[in-house]
């Protein structure tokens, strides 16, 4: 009898938990709503990392303006977040559960990670003051807002994932691939190829050596920020402009940081293009070879990095000269190339049961 009532209280609960609610997906103006509450968000780390870099010696704690721009930016993107969950309570009463649509429960669990975060930052910074430079990058109550905001900022992405939806629910989608890309920015300034000049610099065999090899370690860091996003996208189906979208917004994200010093904003312009002929490229090869070809992702990795930083190191002759030798030119956009394709590789898609393939499932975009 024991074990008879056991195996019935099983039963019940597992009839439970078939039967618990399914929230309705995000509406695609939900999806915006949210993209434009991060954009804010994004734009006040944006004038946060703009003030550490210009205004740091009038900065004495945690209540700036800058802050306050950052926070209300979260405050918004959080109450709009659980709101999503909670008008969703008729069908979901559980709605703190069940109540998140699809893709928005990780972004909740993000708005609880970005308060904790906070609540370090603040005592950090009354405690410890204000950090400048690569201290401003490491400190680990930065480095925690930052994964915070990441999976915050990226619920319309997967929201869309989700749905496999074209229209307007594509441009949201990429709009939040672009804020997910610009998130990280603020903390890799450092090692940001969108902001070297090292390609400027003479390079002799003994002087000039550490910038390059330092300039070089910038171009491959900036590889893996601008070309794993991208692949995210390409691996579901080319999406035309998703390329242009990530480059422009890392872009405008780094060097508003510096104020958008000429050299450097030539320079960007010139990967922007590169990425816009990475996109047109990349449609057209999966229009003619479709998106089970061979070697799919490895491609488009190496094809979007190596037009990207080709774009780039022509802006920079342009606006000043490139002072590298051929072989450290070539070599770059190579070794860039080369980490695209591994890249792209690793993003391949396994089949079930058999080898890996980097052929996506069918998704329409």
């Amino acid at each position: 009898m024991v074990h008879g009532g056991v195996a019935a209280a099983t039963a019940q609960l597992s009839g439970r938990e078939i039967r618990r609610p399914t929230a309705p997906p995000a509406t695609r103006c939900e999806d915006l709503v949210t993209v434009l509450l991060a954009a804010c968000l994004v734009g006040g780390a944006l004038a946060d990392g703009w003030a550490h870099t210009n205004v740091i010696e009038t900065i004495e704690g945690f209540f700036t303006p800058w802050h306050g721009l950052l926070y209300a930016g979260f405050a918004a993107t959080a109450a709009w977040t659980f709101w999503l969950a909670y008008r969703r309570r008729m069908v979901a009463p559980r709605w703190w559960r069940d109540g998140w649509p699809a893709g928005y429960r990780t972004g909740a669990l993000g708005v609880v990670a970005f308060g904790l975060a906070a609540l370090a930052d603040l005592t950090w910074h009354e405690t410890l003051g204000v950090e400048v430079g690569l201290d401003a990058s490491f400190s680990p109550s930065h480095l925690l807002l930052d994964g915070a905001a990441l999976l915050v900022v990226s619920s319309p992405l997967r929201s869309w994932w989700a749905r496999g939806e074209g229209g307007l629910r594509t441009v949201t989608g990429v709009a939040a691939l672009t804020l997910a890309a610009m998130t990280p920015t603020i903390l890799l300034s450092h090692s940001s190829a969108l902001l070297t000049l090292a390609p400027t610099r003479p390079l002799g065999p003994t002087t000039g050596q550490l910038v390059a090899v330092l300039g070089v370690d910038a171009y491959l860091v900036t590889t893996v920020l601008l070309v794993v996003p991208y692949l995210l996208v390409h691996r579901h189906g080319a999406v035309p402009g998703t390329g242009v979208a990530v480059v422009a917004g890392v872009a405008v994200f780094a060097l508003g940081m510096y104020e958008f010093p000429t050299v450097q904003t030539v320079a960007a312009l010139g990967a922007i293009c590169g990425a816009g002929l990475a996109d047109l490229l990349l449609h057209r090869l999966d229009a003619v070879r479709g998106r089970s070809a061979a070697l799919r992702l490895p491609v488009a990795g190496a094809v979007f990095a190596g037009l990207v930083w080709s774009g780039h190191l022509l802006g920079l002759a342009l606006a000043d000269q490139v002072r590298w030798t051929p072989e450290v030119v070539s070599g770059v956009v190579t070794l860039s190339a080369i980490l695209g394709a591994v890249l792209g590789g690793l993003a391949a898609r396994p089949l079930p049961g058999g080898p890996s393939t980097d052929g996506a499932r069918p998704h329409r975009v």
